[in-house]
């Protein structure tokens, strides 16, 4: 291979072991197209047996599907993986049942390291923790505080939804209703998105809260929307914990007659990609880019350092991005 390549035999090595070495993107092409012509498939068992290792990454989500955000995070993890020779499981915790038993999958040594979402409640603050002290190089995409012995990935969501909220009642509007995630309703105080709705409210004195659930998925949302709009004291503004629920409600107001956003604001989280073709364009907030290699790097710099490094912290920033909708 490495003749037909006309490349070392390192480089060959280095190139299909995955390992982090410099070799330029061209000598790197050839030797792949030189593997692909002698039908090379690396031994995998062979490897994880001379490492000690699975060759194997996990990713933790809350749930399988539905949501661009994870999607985008899957496929960046799986295209670095496949890079660096690894293979990628992925666990959902929708329960405290699959939370425990992700956990217990995970001290089993189904993968050499972990990439975990920590929305909702199921996989608590505890159980993360617990996980990160056997040793098992971890990052956490979380704001929740006291997390230890893994790398953090924080999203100041407050602030960039508080500026939304404030949006609103700047052009007047004082029944916003709040369409939120169930998880945000069983906590005993709020956090994140729905903490940047009630802390734009008290600033400017307004006490009437409407919050109710909705944002987990679009039928519920449309069908949320739809009641709230139909009341005779309807809201005049909708802040959608996603931007699903959100567009949701842009058609809930549509086939209720009601124009937007003359009649209801109506405003999203996450800047997804379908909100630039809403009619009207979505107003959301959300990061300007999805993008999460610098995510998975994180967890590649752990599995391929000789000694761990310590905890980091990578911050990505929200924004609220003004359009049609409100």
């Amino acid at each position: 291979m490495a003749e037909l390549a006309n490349v070392s035999v390192a480089t060959v090595s280095y190139v299909l072991s995955g390992r982090d070495r410099p070799v330029a993107a061209e000598t790197r092409q050839r030797v792949l197209e030189a593997a692909r012509q002698l039908g090379y498939t690396p031994n995998q068992a062979a490897r994880s047996l001379r490492k000690r290792r699975t060759q194997r990454i996990c990713l933790v989500l809350s749930s399988l599907g539905g949501v661009p955000s994870d999607e985008r995070l899957a496929t960046d993890l799986h295209e670095m993986a496949d890079a660096r020779g690894y293979s990628v499981v992925t666990l959902a915790v929708y329960s405290e049942a699959r939370a425990k038993a992700a956990v217990d999958v995970l001290r089993g040594g189904v993968a050499d390291g972990a990439l975990i979402n920590l929305a909702g409640d199921h996989l608590t603050r505890d159980l993360v923790t617990g996980l990160a002290g056997t040793g098992l190089p971890m990052v956490v995409l979380s704001n929740e505080d006291g997390l230890e012995g893994c790398d953090l990935v924080r999203t100041p969501e407050t602030e960039a939804c508080a500026e939304a909220v404030e949006h609103l009642l700047a052009q007047g509007r004082r029944r916003i209703a709040f369409l939120a995630h169930r998880h945000e309703l069983h906590r005993e105080q709020p956090a994140g998105r729905l903490l940047g709705y009630t802390t734009a409210l008290d600033r400017h004195g307004v006490s009437e809260r409407i919050i109710t659930a909705g944002a987990d998925d679009r039928v519920a949302a449309y069908q949320t929307a739809a009641e709230l709009l139909r009341s005779p004291d309807r809201p005049d503004a909708i802040f959608a914990a996603s931007d699903r629920a959100a567009i949701s409600a842009i058609w809930a107001s549509r086939d209720a007659g009601l124009s937007v956003p003359g009649d209801v604001a109506i405003v999203g989280a996450g800047n997804i990609d379908e909100g630039l073709i809403s009619n009207p364009q979505l107003s959301t907030v959300g990061p300007l880019r999805h993008d999460y290699t610098d995510v998975a790097r994180l967890l590649f710099d752990r599995l391929q350092a000789e000694e761990q490094p310590p905890a980091r912290e990578i911050v990505r920033s929200w924004t609220f991005l003004r359009r049609g909708s409100s």
